[in-house]
This record gives structure tokens, C-alpha cells and sequence, in this order.
């Protein structure tokens, strides 16, 4: 298992200058990229034992930064 925080910038690098234009100009982006962020920062986290969490927990966040990245997949691929 990978360590490795899923940033953005790193998911989708093609689009690294488009996310930024949207996080300016789109409100509905920019809180799904602020919720991506929290979501994959406690990950990383539980990851690394800085806040372990039970294996239940640690699949619901990881399914919930899937469906946020499906989203501003949608939004950046439009």
C-alpha cells in the first residue's frame, strides 16, 4: 500500500492550470477541491498512523475521495 498523498495536481497534472482557473472562478469546484483536500489529507494520515482509524472508516474516506474525484473529473474534462 502506497503512502503517497493523492493531490490533485498529481491526479490529473494535464489539467493542473485549469483546476486553478476553476478554483478561481467556480465556487462549486472550489469546494469539492477543498473537500477533495480534507478527505485525502485524512487518508494520509490514517495511512501513516499519525490518526489510525478502523479498516470500516478508512474505506468510507477512501470512497469518498473517489466519488469527489469522479466529480471534478467531470468538471475539469468538460
Amino acid at each position: 500500500m502506497s503512502h503517497t498523498p493523492h493531490e490533485l495536481a498529481e491526479e490529473f497534472p494535464d489539467y493542473a492550470e485549469k483546476m486553478s482557473e476553476l478554483k478561481q472562478s467556480d465556487a462549486h469546484f472550489a469546494k469539492l477541491a477543498d473537500e477533495y483536500h480534507e478527505i485525502n489529507r485524512a487518508i494520509h494520515r490514517a495511512e501513516t498512523d499519525v490518526e489510525p482509524t478502523d479498516d470500516l472508516n478508512m474505506a468510507t474516506m477512501r470512497k469518498q475521495r473517489m466519488a469527489l474525484k469522479d466529480q471534478i473529473w467531470g468538471l475539469i474534462s468538460a
